[in-house]
């Protein structure tokens, strides 16, 4: 007798190529309740389908929930999950990996919304040019919701946080059922009469049963043709309405639409003591500018006036005086020093100034100077001239050199 022996991982890949062979579990679709569900932080729902005799584990990948997946899959919700059955080799448990996951029941209204998606599209009501801009400060909120529920009070808190002065009008619309599409039309058109400046339209979360009444036809008319700035703010983050494609702003909650709606009150006063230090700033400089013209034009015009150019006259004949007086001083002291060199050398080639060093000046025969011996004879009188006076005497003896 053969013994056939398998390894583990040959047995599991070997069951997995059965199931990859099967065209039924190829392509299944499988319905039933959500059992336990799990989001990782990648994104990627790990979840069970459950009926009263038995469950399958299933996952759909983070790739796939944006094309496969249009609300938040809870426990409890039935549903009908389309894909493949395939093996997980290394656990040796099989598992549903899922393309698509629909409501159970809710096929019809999935191509409903499609085909009012599209006609609404086609007749340009999503374009980004019939838009209306959001104005940056408003002063009356008007909110079209249920007058009870997480909605409108996170609406209130976040509104009245941002700006404690805002004034918000409710009308208190039925946001769920078949009345709820007449309800809050007459809500928009309430609020666009009464002049408020800018309406968020929305409710809380649920299955898309509970928000239908936003995909109608009339009521997207009304949002669209409203002259006042709409915000939709329906569901969840997830959750995708006619009224959000339509209106001229989409939030992902009700608390969002109010922060979208309601500037920051505290920016704004910040903004504007900015402003007004920019424009203290400007005018300082231009009456500082201002001043300095001015006083240049006051300088200006007395340096015009006759005065004016007396005093500059009278400064100018002051200097050129000074100017004239320093000159004659300084030749004056240069010809007084030119004069008494001469008066020393005069002195010193003076008769007299040679008398006084014992010299005498010698005269005879009426005053003739006596230059030599031989101009005088025995007897003759001789004039000796000295500083203080003079003296005659009478030649005895005549000694020739």
């Amino acid at each position: 007798m053969q013994n056939n022996t398998y390894t583990v991982a040959q047995v599991n890949n070997y069951i997995s190529g059965m199931f990859k062979d099967d065209l039924l579990l190829d392509n299944i679709s499988i319905k039933g309740e959500v059992g336990t569900c799990s989001y990782t932080s990648v994104g990627h729902i790990y979840f069970s389908i459950k009926d009263k005799d038995s469950q399958i584990n299933a996952v759909m990948w983070a790739g796939k929930r944006n094309s496969g997946l249009k609300f938040k899959l809870e426990t409890g919700m039935q549903i009908v999950a389309r894909g493949r059955v395939e093996v997980y080799v290394r656990d040796g448990k099989y598992q549903l990996i899922a393309n698509t996951i629909e409501q159970d029941g809710v096929g019809n209204i999935y191509e409903e919304f499609e085909k009012l998606k599209g006609k609404l599209e086609a007749m340009g009501m999503f374009d980004k040019e019939c838009k209306q801009p959001i104005p940056q400060h408003i002063k009356t909120l008007g909110v079209v919701t249920a007058s009870t529920g997480a909605a409108v009070r996170d609406i209130i808190n976040v509104s009245k946080r941002r700006n404690p002065g805002i004034q918000i009008v409710l009308y208190p619309a039925i946001v769920q059922g078949k009345d709820a599409p007449a309800s809050i039309i007459r809500g928009i058109n309430m609020l666009e009469e009464y002049g408020v400046d800018t309406i968020i339209v929305g409710r809380g979360g649920g299955s898309m049963e509970d928000l239908w009444c936003f995909n109608d036809e009339a009521l997207a008319h009304t949002i669209f043709n409203c002259s006042i700035p709409v915000i939709s703010a329906v569901g969840h983050e997830t959750d995708f309405t006619i009224a959000d494609f339509v209106a001229d702003l989409r939030a992902a909650t009700p608390s969002v639409a109010a922060e979208q709606a309601v500037s920051l009150v505290m920016d704004d006063i910040r903004r504007m003591e900015e402003q007004k230090r920019r424009i203290t700033g400007l005018l300082v400089n231009k009456l500082a500018i201002y001043r300095s013209n001015l006083s240049g034009y006051k300088n200006r015009v007395r340096g015009l006036s006759p005065q004016s150019k007396i005093n500059e006259q009278r400064n100018r004949l002051s200097s050129m005086e000074e100017r004239l007086s320093h000159r004659m001083d300084g030749k004056l002291s240069n010809v007084k020093r030119l004069l008494e060199l001469k008066a020393q050398k005069l002195h010193g080639l003076s008769p007299l100034n040679k008398l006084g060093g014992g010299y005498v000046y010698a005269s005879a025969n009426g005053g003739k100077a006596l230059k030599s011996a031989k101009e005088v004879s025995l007897g003759d009188n001789v004039n000796l001239n000295l500083t203080d006076g003079e003296i005659v005497v009478k030649v005895e003896e005549i000694k020739e050199y």
